[in-house]
């Protein structure tokens, strides 16, 4: 027999493991980018495709979230210069976070001086 709405106690609920279980597999997923390093040039945008859609455009100092489905997912980093692709996997309610620094090379600031350009790059890092 179901027991009434009058007949639940609190500790009912509280002892009810299927229904914190359902509760918890109903929570989204999400994915949070971060472009705060003090590595980072400061200079130049990082635009974020995820899936093959477009998320967003990062400049230095900013961050982007959205929420995800759990799977596979492919998140792609690009400065206009390089890009990086990371394939990652996502559990339901899982905070996925990583942090996308745009760095000068070794000739970076060399061609800034010379021809007033120099080439950035990108490291992406995931954050446990």
């Amino acid at each position: 027999m179901v027991p009434t709405i009058d007949e639940l106690t609190i500790d009912t609920l509280v002892d009810d493991i299927e229904y914190w279980e359902r509760l918890y597999n109903q929570q989204p997923a999400s994915l949070t980018v971060w472009r705060t390093s003090e590595e980072d040039f400061k200079d130049r945008q990082i635009v974020l495709t995820l899936d093959g859609k477009r998320l967003g455009i990062l400049m230095f100092g900013e961050s982007v979230s959205t929420e995800l489905d759990p799977g596979p997912h492919r998140l792609r980093f690009s400065n206009t210069f390089v890009w990086k692709t990371v394939d990652f996997d996502v559990k339901v309610g899982e905070q996925v976070r990583f942090d996308v620094i745009n760095r000068p090379g070794r000739m970076t600031y060399p061609m800034l001086v010379l021809i007033g350009v120099g080439p950035l790059y990108l490291t992406v890092k995931r954050i446990v």
